[in-house]
């Protein structure tokens, strides 16, 4: 059975009958975070005539502002899965007697945990506490209460609240004044001549100049800091986390179908409708000037476009793991995705370590077996290897690490 995404530390099997497909999905998910040390960007920018190394390195990277990579459906997907899982998890807790207050104390916990796991990692290799809650995990954890207790209602009432978090995340961007014709951009770290400024009405979502970029002005400035906060440098805010509950609602939603006595082609079919009604209607809202898609600052027109994607990677997952039953292939995905957690802090905290190891005990020019250009695609091959060969040492001593 799904659970969410993560649980308490155990050392028991998971259960048996979890939906193969949510769990080969979020680790598909977290290789395509792992797989970071790959560094596609540095290889094609020494081979930059190779249109093959700059079409992957594109999608390993985050795009500038409007639009989406195979890169930025990570986080929405992460996120999309926490809320897909949490009604199996709801269940099956109640199957074990638990009550609703103290599935709340849990829920209230592990939001903590989320939180303060996101600002630890983030605060690695810098001299104190670095009080920052973009963080996927924090992000998580901010609006994770918000939907445990939806999780307990209609769907109706999750739709509903869909609604109201997208216009009204609209609305405080659309009503915030636009800053002044002479204010000098470069205060808030953009350049004059950045290429992907908006105009007209869709300036309400230019980068620093927003909403969210003045209350984290306030808010972030609350906290410890070697210096005051002006900006975010990528324009990533604290307030996503609001959004981001309505792509966390998307999968709560899509885990009430798949918790529906509904066949299995009613289910496929119901991910597939949404995923195109989704994509379509996130980009007409971009396309019209409503309201650009941009994944950094999480637009309601992001949660719709990216929780597009998320249905329809649901639906294909779905339908060849747990509908037609081919799951042989998926195993390498499912020892990732069984201990999200892990892989999440273990690509975090390890890639430099596990990078300087392979050149000390294997020599610094073994890498370079095809030329400098390849050496950063060699090394992360084996670096993305020893991530893999250490959550599959926790699968088979059935070691899930779960908050």
């Amino acid at each position: 059975m799904a659970e969410a995404v993560v649980e308490s530390t155990s050392n028991k099997a998971p259960l048996p009958n979890r939906l193969t497909s949510l769990d080969a999905y979020r680790g598909f998910v977290m290789l395509l975070m792992m797989a970071e040390v790959l560094h596609l960007r540095r290889v094609s920018t020494a081979l930059p005539e190779s249109g093959f190394w700059r079409f992957l390195a594109w999608h390993q990277s985050h795009v500038e502002w409007i639009g989406c990579s195979l890169h930025d459906l990570i986080q929405p997907s992460f996120s999309f899965l926490v809320g897909a899982a949490l009604p199996f998890s709801l269940i099956s807790r109640q199957q074990q007697g638990q009550t609703k207050a103290r599935m709340l104390r849990h829920a209230c916990q592990r939001a903590l945990i989320l939180i303060f796991l996101g600002i630890f990692l983030r605060s690695v290799n810098r001299p104190m506490t670095y009080f920052t809650f973009e963080d996927t995990l924090t992000q998580i954890g901010l609006g994770y209460v918000f939907l445990f207790l939806l999780g307990w209602q209609t769907m109706r009432v999750q739709w509903l609240a869909l609604g109201v978090i997208l216009v009204g995340y609209w609305l405080a961007f659309a009503l915030y004044p636009l800053p002044p014709a002479d204010f000098d951009l470069t205060w808030v770290g953009v350049a004059k001549d950045w290429p992907h400024l908006l105009t007209g009405f869709a300036a309400h979502w230019n980068k620093n100049t927003n909403f969210a970029a003045w209350f984290d002005q306030w808010f972030l400035n609350l906290f410890p800091r070697e210096k005051p906060f002006v900006f975010n440098g990528g324009g990533y805010l604290t307030l996503s986390f609001i959004p981001t509950l309505g792509t966390m609602i998307l999968g709560l939603l899509a885990g009430g179908i798949l918790r529906s006595d509904r066949s299995q082609r009613e289910k496929a079919k119901w991910f597939v409708i949404a995923g195109l009604v989704g994509l379509a209607s996130g980009w007409l809202l971009g396309w019209l000037g409503i309201c650009p898609v941009v994944k950094r600052i999480w637009t309601p027109s992001w949660v719709l476009f990216s929780g597009g994607w998320c249905c329809l990677l649901l639906a294909g997952f779905y339908s060849v793991l747990d509908w037609h039953g081919q799951r042989r292939w998926a195993f390498p995905l499912l020892v990732i995705g069984m201990n999200s957690i892990a892989a999440y802090c273990i690509a975090e905290l390890w890639g430099g370590f596990m990078t300087a190891m392979l050149k000390r005990h294997f020599g610094q020019n073994t890498f370079k077996l095809f030329g400098e250009a390849y050496e950063p695609f060699l090394l992360g091959v084996g670096v993305l290897a020893i991530y893999w060969l250490m959550l599959f040492w926790l699968y088979r001593k059935k070691i899930f690490i779960r908050i």
